[in-house]
């Protein structure tokens, strides 16, 4: 297992040893990987329901049906396998695309109340878990009932990111570059807090797992956005899959680089 040290200081921002192998490490290769998937969640949730033109429900169904298919192989898998646990974080970023806009345009909640009710989703999903496992720490997850209670409130906050992420640009007004700035900050400071302060990293953890998702909506937004309305109208299945080559880039040179240092 890797010790505080093993890898360079760059790669570790919240430093949590897993018991349970089958949840990745939190370096800094994490919240890198977690954004890019944030973003492809986005590019590819656009993509299904609006360049496909197939609608926010069909979306949901269309991106449920994958997400139940790889989280079953995720909580069934006897160990952890890079690829399968962040093809999850995706399913989730891009169901959570589809769920978001379903609940703020078609339910017509609006950016602001669908926003309260996911976070308030979310607070009864960590509340049950702590309830029941008493934390919510991803470092105590050693079961697969504690597993399924992670993906419950990752699906919950990846789902609440892309309503805040929109209600950022479309209710307050600002640019989606400024947006992804603006998530940016908040997590620079929860940064500084783990650094600075004894503030408990179990809150920090999922406050920065939170607002990491608007990030990489707004950016994804940017990137595939009208020229008009502030984004560089790149064609989302360009951008969905220049994330993916992305993605696998990073994963695979961080994976490489954790077993060079563990030998």
């Amino acid at each position: 297992m890797l010790k505080r040290g093993s890898l360079d200081p760059l790669f570790y921002w919240l430093f949590m040893t897993n018991n349970y192998t089958k949840i990745a490490q939190v370096t800094f290769v994490f919240w890198v990987l977690k954004i890019i998937a944030t973003t492809l969640g986005e590019t590819l949730g656009d993509f299904i329901s609006m360049s496909l033109n197939l609608g926010y429900l069909t979306g949901i169904m269309i991106t449920f049906s994958a997400l139940f298919v790889i989280l079953l192989m995720q909580i069934r898998a006897d160990k952890y396998y890079s690829w399968l646990f962040w093809l999850a974080i995706i399913g989730t970023t891009t169901a959570g695309t589809e769920i978001s806009d379903f609940m703020d345009r078609s339910l017509h909640l609006g950016y602001i109340g669908g926003s309260i009710l996911l976070s308030t989703l979310l607070l009864i999903a960590l509340f049950i878990w702590h309830r029941i496992e008493g934390n919510v720490s991803v470092n105590a997850i050693s079961n697969k009932r504690t597993e399924i209670f992670f993906w419950c409130a990752v699906l919950i906050s990846n789902s609440l990111g892309t309503a805040f992420g929109d209600y950022l640009v479309d209710d307050l007004g600002l640019s989606y570059i400024a947006g992804a700035m603006a998530t940016s900050a908040i997590i620079v400071v929860v940064l500084a807090l783990h650094y600075f302060t004894k503030i408990n990293e179990t809150i920090l953890f999922w406050v920065a797992f939170i607002f990491t998702r608007p990030f990489g909506a707004t950016f994804g937004d940017f990137l595939t956005k009208p020229l008009e309305s502030g984004g560089l109208n790149l064609p989302r299945d360009y951008a969905s899959i220049a994330a993916v080559m992305l993605f696998i880039l990073i994963l695979y040179f961080s994976e490489n680089y954790k077993k060079r240092a563990v030998r």
